[in-house]
């Protein structure tokens, strides 16, 4: 079969691959760029996020905000494309960012839609070939090909000058190219055709990937039956805290959460989530904890129920003053008493389930709920002023297919943006540019 001659072929029509394949055609008007993706429709991750509306990025993004290779390593990156790239190249595509309280970026549009088609609408300007659905098989190298292991491939093969990969589709339609970017995601939302193929490709060209690969900005599961799960629909703000085996705490994060029927979600769950599935793939007696008064210490609130609250009644009373109804009446309920009087062993009991009650998670909803993968390549495997392995020269790795997971609230967007505006300067530009 005729192979397809490309200077660059990237593999992933997602956030990052998008803006790689613009910048790269931007930045060398003359090169042949191929942007191949298996999805039918692009770009689904983008019509998802955000409910729909898509949270380009956030106001305020640091490296504090993420999570997998060194918060140096990943400060590089952001520095080099930040919040206010971002929101002057869409304004340039004519997609203007507002401002929320919450301090995420939303298109003025409120649809992801327009997001996404000024992105595909720039590349298409940009003169970037888009083949989809143009699902990939196999990624190798020409040494790889040329060698005597390789004889019948070879003589099939026609790589254009100085092509130094072979890009195979499941059709088995073949891509010739200098370069490659892998811009494949991870293994969130698999119906949008994120099945973790990326991670083979990056490995059998050189690179490892951490372990553990976890779900990221996933819920969390409670028991069945639990007391928490009857309580599904209540939104409130309550902080979580991951504890080692030894009962130090690991992390510490906080903010609106969700009570389900399955267990707990909301943007406090989601963040801590992967600390907490990280905690436990290395300590499987790792505690999540939460305090439903944020604003309280166990000594504090156990003061106030010593001076305010000598009789249950009296506890249930000043509990609704801060929490929800059906919540305060579920947490009294728990507590075992002999008599309407709040003895102390009442009290201390009172005290662990309201601000530091041992949550007992069983599981998590997985990778077709998660928003985001824990895990990829690590960092230190990459060039970071260019995203280019340094395994595996005109290989570059991007996106979510690193291992670099932000916090809820457009931090993973932000990634996608730098990294593959970094990547795409330079990824079409000749050997001795």
């Amino acid at each position: 079969m005729r192979t397809t001659e490309a200077d660059l072929v990237v593999v992933g029509a997602g956030a990052a691959g998008l803006m790689c394949a613009i910048r790269a055609a931007r930045t060398r008007p003359d090169a042949r760029v191929v942007l191949v993706d298996g999805a039918r429709k692009l770009g689904a991750k983008i019509l998802v996020a955000g409910g729909g509306r898509c949270n380009v990025t956030h106001h305020a993004v640091s490296a504090d905000d993420y999570a997998g290779s060194s918060r140096n390593a990943i400060r590089k990156v952001l520095r080099r494309f930040d919040v206010a790239d971002t929101v002057t190249f869409f304004e340039a595509l004519g997609v203007t960012l507002k401002r929320e309280e919450t301090g995420k970026l939303f298109p003025v549009t409120d649809r992801a839609q327009s997001v996404l088609d000024a992105l595909v609408n720039a590349a298409h300007d940009a003169g970037v070939q888009i083949l989809n659905p143009w699902r990939v098989k196999s990624v190798m190298r020409r040494p790889v090909l040329e060698s005597a292991l390789e004889p019948a491939l070879e003589s099939v093969l026609e790589p254009a000058h100085g092509a130094r990969f072979q890009v195979v589709s499941a059709d088995g339609e073949r891509l010739s190219a200098r370069s490659i970017v892998l811009a494949t995601g991870g293994l969130s939302l698999p119906k949008s055709g994120s099945d973790g193929s990326g991670y083979g490709f990056a490995r059998h060209l050189g690179h490892t990937i951490t372990e553990p690969v976890l779900p990221a900005l996933v819920p969390l599961n409670l028991e069945a039956g639990h007391f928490l799960t009857k309580l599904s629909g209540i939104t409130l703000d309550a902080a979580f805290d991951v504890l080692s085996s030894s009962g130090k705490r690991l992390v510490r994060m906080g903010g609106s959460t969700l009570l389900t029927h399955f267990g707990l979600s909301g943007p406090a769950v989601l963040d801590v989530s992967r600390h907490y599935l990280m905690a436990q793939h290395d300590e499987p007696d790792a505690v999540l904890t939460v305090n439903w008064l944020p604003s309280e210490s166990p000594e504090s609130f156990e003061a106030r129920l010593v001076s305010e609250a000598s009789t249950l009644k009296l506890a249930h009373t000043l509990l609704k003053r801060q929490l929800p109804d059906r919540l305060a009446a579920a947490l009294i309920d728990q507590v075992e008493s002999n008599g309407r009087e709040l003895s102390r062993a009442a009290r201390r009991s009172l005290v662990d389930l309201t601000t530091r009650y041992a949550l007992p998670i069983i599981g998590n909803r997985g990778f077709k709920y998660a928003e985001v993968t824990a895990g990829g390549v690590p960092l230190a495997e990459l060039n970071l002023k260019t995203m280019e392995s340094r395994l595996c020269p005109g290989l570059y790795i991007v996106g979510e297919l690193c291992d670099v997971d932000g916090r809820i609230g457009g931090f993973n967007f932000q990634w996608a943006w730098a990294s593959g505006h970094v990547c795409g300067s330079v990824a079409a530009l000749p050997p001795d540019a």
